[in-house]
């Protein structure tokens, strides 16, 4: 597909951490070129290049520094809106856009959890896309609104979805210890963060022991019925840029059969093998910003690390270690999730890359 012919996209929230993000990656972008960039009123008629106070490690792209900051509700061109917005005002602005006929694929938590509203990871359940025409009649419109999960849950959910498909999984306990960058650029101050481990992110457990289940469960036509597992979660924010790390243990749904059946070696090996052959739609259908692997077993007692693995696969692979027995539940490993690639506007754009893929844009 010629630049040329590129779908024009906007992003909701263009200043921010997140959006900062999309416009980096929308760069080149071969589907979609950005068109439209909307900030707060603060940044209203500015260009983006005076309004975003850019804080990436590459160059702001040429195409997005001459672009005029976009009031919230403008009326505008572009049918397909990113939404890095906060969720103070996430929830309204991102409904008026897909009342209007928008796309509007989201970052933000407002929408998770509705009725009607895919809470998407593409190699999971691509499937629950099919909401879409339910919640495009509730609007009286062609608008619609597609959502990514929290930045730790993309990485929990594809670290257990092989798993849960091979066996099924009836009990979690997770630990996560979550990146600054989490927090947006003045999220966490200096002086609170170095030296120190913060056990506590507003709002960050609910989401982890809530969202699995919707994502691992099934559409059924009018709403999604979650997945029966129940999860306990612990969150902390850590001394750590970019890259959100995590312990889980868990149980097997039918533990006791499994554990008279096969040795722990055996089930480890399943597991092992489960995480390993594990593909979903983007790899099948090639998308642009799908890794060759969504979920990589990485080797070594002392891995994965955020500094050394968070890039796995362009950021957009979850990286799962140190599989072994645990003595309370069946088996503990650790994983990394790079949290604003795959786990904010990476996913959202592979979200957008398969709504384009299944004719939905």
């Amino acid at each position: 597909m010629s630049n040329d012919s590129r779908i024009p996209v906007a992003v909701l929230g263009a200043t921010g951490s997140v959006g900062q993000r999309f416009v980096q990656l929308l760069e080149g972008h071969r589907w979609f070129r950005l068109h439209e960039v909307v900030a707060s009123e603060k940044s209203e008629g500015r260009s983006y290049f005076d309004a975003a106070s850019w804080r990436l490690d590459t160059p702001m792209p040429e195409e997005a520094s001459p672009l005029r900051i976009k009031p919230l509700h403008a009326e505008l061109e572009s049918r397909i809106m990113f939404s890095g917005l906060d969720s103070s005002v996430a929830g309204e602005a991102e409904d008026f856009h897909a009342n209007h006929g928008g796309v509007v694929v989201s970052n933000s938590k407002n929408h998770r959890m509705d009725a009607d509203v895919p809470l998407l990871i593409p190699e999971i359940n691509a499937d629950h896309i099919d909401a879409i025409e339910h919640q495009r009649k509730r609007r009286g419109g062609q608008g619609y609104i597609v959502t990514n999960p929290n930045c730790s849950v993309v990485g929990i959910a594809m670290a257990l979805a092989p798993i849960e498909r091979q066996h099924g999984i009836d009990a979690v306990q997770v630990t996560t210890m979550q990146a600054i960058s989490g927090a947006g650029y003045s999220g966490v101050a200096s002086y609170a963060i170095l030296d120190n481990v913060i056990p506590y992110i507003k709002d960050e457990e609910g989401k982890v022991e809530t969202e699995p289940q919707k994502i691992l469960g099934r559409w059924d036509g009018t709403t999604f019925r979650p997945l029966d597992m129940t999860i306990s979660a612990q969150c902390n924010r850590v001394p750590v840029i970019d890259g959100h790390f995590f312990t889980i243990s868990f149980r097997f749904r039918k533990s006791d059969d499994l554990r008279r059946h096969f040795r722990i070696e055996t089930l480890i090996e399943d597991v092992r093998q489960a995480i390993d052959n594990f593909e979903g739609e983007p790899q099948r259908l090639g998308l642009p910003s799908a890794p060759k692997k969504a979920v990589m077993l990485v080797d070594g007692n002392d891995r994965p690390q955020p500094r050394l693995d968070r890039q796995l696969g362009k950021g957009m692979t979850v990286s799962v270690g140190r599989l072994r027995p645990c003595p309370v539940l069946d088996i503990r490993m650790v994983g990394l999730v790079h949290n604003t690639i795959r786990g904010a506007a990476g996913a959202a754009l592979l979200n957008a890359e398969l709504l384009k893929a299944k004719g939905l844009i």
